[in-house]
C-alpha cells in the first residue's frame, strides 16, 4: 500500500508567538511525502531526501497517530519519505508541510482520505509537531494555510480557523544561509510585543493582509533580532513585506514589476532570492 501527497510552504501574515494568534498563507513550493505500508514488518522508518542524518522523529509520529486511528490491524509497519523545494529551518514553514504532506500521504496509502476533514489532518499534524518539541506555538496558523490554502488566520490554543481567505499575490521570498529553528526562539521577547501582534490581528481579520505582514515584520524584527532593513528596501516598493515565522527567510508580496525591484535589492544579499506566486488549493494526492 503506498500513498504520496504534497503540501505547500507558507509565508507569516502574524506569528503567534506574542498572542498565540497566528496567520500564514500557503505558497507555491512544495514538501512531498511517500509513504509505503507493509503487514510484515514491524516499525515505523522515516528519510528525508538529501538529509541522510535528518531527524525523522515528526514524519515517523505523524504515521504512527494515522495508523493508530485508521489502520487495519493487519499494517504492521511504514516507511516515509519526504522531499522538499523548501530549505529547512527558514521560516517557511518546512515542519508543516513535511507534517501535513505525511499525514495525507499515509491516509492516501490507507485509502481513507476522506474519512477526516483537512482541518483535522492539520490538527493530528501539530500534534505530532508539539509531541516531537519542533514549534514553540504548535503552528496550527502554519499548518493550516499549508493544509486549506490561501490564507488563514488563527487561535492557536484552540487550533481554530478563524478566518480564511483565498488571495492572489506574487511573492518574492529572501532566504540567508543561516537556519533559525522555531522551538529555539525567544518566546519572552516575543511576548514583549503583543500590542503590535494584536494589532496585526486585526488587521488580518479585517482582510488588510498587506498591512499588517508589515507591521508584524517590524515588530518581530526588533522581538527576534533580525536586521530590518530587508523590510525597509521592500517598502519602498510594496505594502506587504515580513520576516517569516522566525526568520531567517523574509517575505514580500505585491505586483510581480514591484517585486523584481524589490529582488535587485535582496539580491545583493548572501542566500537565495526567487519569485513565486501564493497557492490555494492546499496539501493534495499525487
Amino acid at each position: 500500500m503506498q500513498g504520496k501527497a504534497a503540501a505547500p510552504a507558507a509565508g507569516t501574515v502574524l506569528n503567534a508567538l506574542a498572542t498565540h494568534r497566528g496567520s500564514a498563507f500557503a505558497i507555491d513550493e512544495y514538501t512531498y511525502a511517500t509513504v509505503d505500508l507493509f503487514e510484515d514488518d514491524e516499525g515505523i522508518e522515516g528519510h528525508v531526501e538529501g538529509h541522510p542524518d535528518a531527524d525523522t522523529a515528526l514524519i515517523e509520529t505523524v504515521v504512527e497517530y494515522v495508523l493508530d486511528a485508521h489502520a487495519d490491524p493487519e499494517v504492521d509497519g511504514a516507511v516515509v519519505r519526504t522531499e522538499s523545494d523548501v530549505p529547512m529551518a527558514s521560516g517557511l514553514k518546512s515542519s508543516s508541510a513535511a507534517a501535513n504532506a505525511t499525514v495525507m500521504a499515509t491516509l492516501d496509502a490507507l485509502d481513507k482520505t476522506g474519512k477526516m476533514s483537512r482541518e483535522d489532518m492539520a490538527r493530528l499534524g501539530v500534534m505530532a509537531a508539539r509531541d516531537v518539541g519542533v514549534t514553540a506555538t504548535g503552528a496550527f496558523d502554519d499548518a493550516s494555510a499549508s493544509m486549506l490554502g490561501g490564507v488563514t488566520v488563527t487561535d492557536n490554543d484552540d487550533d481554530e480557523v478563524l478566518a480564511r481567505d483565498e488571495v492572489d499575490w506574487d511573492v518574492l521570498v529572501w532566504t540567508p544561509p543561516e537556519r533559525a529553528y522555531s522551538a529555539d526562539a525567544d518566546v519572552t521577547r516575543c511576548e514583549h510585543v503583543a500590542s503590535m501582534a494584536r494589532l496585526v490581528e486585526d488587521l488580518a481579520l479585517d482582510g488588510r493582509y498587506q498591512r499588517a505582514m508589515t507591521v508584524n515584520g517590524l515588530a518581530f524584527c526588533a522581538a527576534l533580532g533580525f536586521d530590518a532593513e530587508p523590510l525597509v528596501e521592500a517598502m519602498r516598493q510594496v505594502e506587504g513585506v515580513s520576516l517569516s515565522g522566525t526568520g531567517p527567510s523574509f517575505v514580500a508580496v505585491g505586483d510581480r514589476p514591484a517585486l523584481e525591484q524589490v529582488r535587485e535589492y535582496w539580491d545583493q544579499r548572501d542566500g537565495r532570492t526567487w519569485l513565486t506566486t501564493t497557492q490555494t488549493e492546499g496539501t493534495h494526492t499525487l
